[in-house]
Parts: C-alpha cells; sequence; structure tokens
C-alpha cells in the first residue's frame, strides 16, 4: 500500500532545507573559527547540491532550478573574486528576484510555475478533487483567473524579499544581516501565504469542492436511473 504524500509537508521542506539549514551551518562553522566569507560559501553548498539532485533524480532540468543554481555558482565565484561577503549575502537577494521574475512572467504567459505546488495543495491527493480541478481549469475563467494569481502574489513576495535583503546586505552588520536574512525569508513567505489564501486558495478550495460534489451528486443520479 503506498502512502500518501502531505502537501504541507511537501511546501515546507523546500524552506527547512534552503534557510533552516545553511543558518545552521553558517553559525556553527563561525563558532568553529571559519571567516565570514568561508562560512557563508559553505552554508550555500547544501541548497546548491539539493537543487542539483533535484533535477537529476527528475531525470530532467527545471529551467528555474537550473536558473536558480547558476545564479548562485555565479555569486559565489563573484564574491571569491572581490573577498566581499555582504555581495554574497545579496547575492541571495538576486536568488529571489530571478525565481520572482520566474514566476510572474510564467503567470503573464499563462503557465502559471506555482501551480505544481497548488494542485496538490488544494486537491489533497483526491482523485475526485483532481479531476474537479481539471473541469475547473478546462471552463471556469474565474478559477483560472485565481490560480494566476496565487503565482502574482508569490512572485510580488519574492521581489519584495529581493530588495530587502540587498538593502540588508549593505546596510546591516554581515554576522546579524545572515540570520535576519531567514527572519526576511520567514516574514514574507507567512505574508504570502496568507495573502494568497484569502485571494485564491481559499476561494479555489471552495469551486473544487462544489464542482467535484456536483459531478458526484450527477454520477449517482445517473447511476439510479438505469
Amino acid at each position: 500500500m503506498s502512502s500518501s504524500r502531505n502537501p504541507l509537508v511537501d511546501s515546507l521542506t523546500p524552506l527547512a532545507v534552503e534557510a533552516g539549514v545553511p543558518l545552521a551551518s553558517y553559525y556553527a562553522l563561525k563558532a568553529a573559527g571559519v571567516s565570514t566569507f568561508a562560512a557563508l560559501a559553505l552554508s550555500s553548498v547544501l541548497p546548491a547540491v539539493r537543487t542539483v539532485w533535484s533535477a537529476l533524480k527528475g531525470r530532467n532540468l527545471n529551467r528555474l532550478a537550473a536558473l536558480v543554481l547558476a545564479v548562485n555558482v555565479g555569486g559565489l565565484a563573484l564574491s571569491a573574486v572581490s573577498g566581499d561577503p555582504r555581495l554574497m549575502l545579496a547575492k541571495d537577494g538576486a536568488v529571489s528576484s530571478v525565481v520572482g521574475i520566474g514566476i510572474l512572467l510564467s503567470a503573464a504567459a499563462g503557465r502559471p510555475l506555482m501551480t505544481s505546488a497548488l494542485k496538490p495543495w488544494i486537491t489533497k491527493n483526491s482523485p475526485d478533487k483532481a479531476a474537479a480541478w481539471d473541469r475547473l481549469m478546462a471552463g471556469n475563467a474565474q478559477f483560472r483567473r485565481r490560480e494566476t494569481l496565487f503565482s502574482v502574489v508569490w512572485g510580488g513576495a519574492l521581489l519584495t524579499e529581493c530588495v530587502a535583503r540587498v538593502v540588508g546586505a549593505y546596510t546591516i552588520p554581515v554576522d546579524t544581516m545572515v540570520g535576519l536574512g531567514t527572519v526576511i525569508l520567514v516574514v514574507v513567505i507567512g505574508a504570502a501565504v496568507v495573502i494568497s489564501g484569502a485571494l485564491a486558495v481559499g476561494p479555489m478550495e471552495k469551486l473544487v469542492e462544489g464542482e467535484a460534489a456536483a459531478q458526484g451528486a450527477s454520477s449517482a443520479t445517473a447511476s439510479a436511473s438505469c
């Protein structure tokens, strides 16, 4: 028997890996006497490895993940040349901007990148709800607008995080900014969850539940008439 995956766990795992682990690694390395630049560089390794592994495991290269990795590598290389840890911190903001712009462009093109996370969250691995989602995507303009709005909210949130990180990288002490960067990330994600939940997730869940219930009632009526 295969166990169903929890969409909430799937959504929070990348945050734990990309934010919590590098933060803990940085302060552990600093406590061990490693330089600020080396600690920043080494604490960035795990998220980069995870990006590459995800691409290899899926046997295809996610273009957005590849772009994020390229920005990370480019930022590390540039920081190595300049020896400036502030530049490395600002690089994290560049990653957020790349992801945010990618999400916004995908929404404008009618193929929102956030749908891959949104659909399992709303359908909760229910075949009936997944079928209801597909029907709504095919014939309900309001549902599609909500789907696009979800990506717009998250793209805008990541661009906001970018600005905050870059400003902080050059105005706040490095050791303080390493921890504050995680705080900024958590606050931005929390705000995006609340806003996107009110504007997109909640209304979409109601539409999916209504469509699934209507289809179930229709199937029951058809069976009874046979």
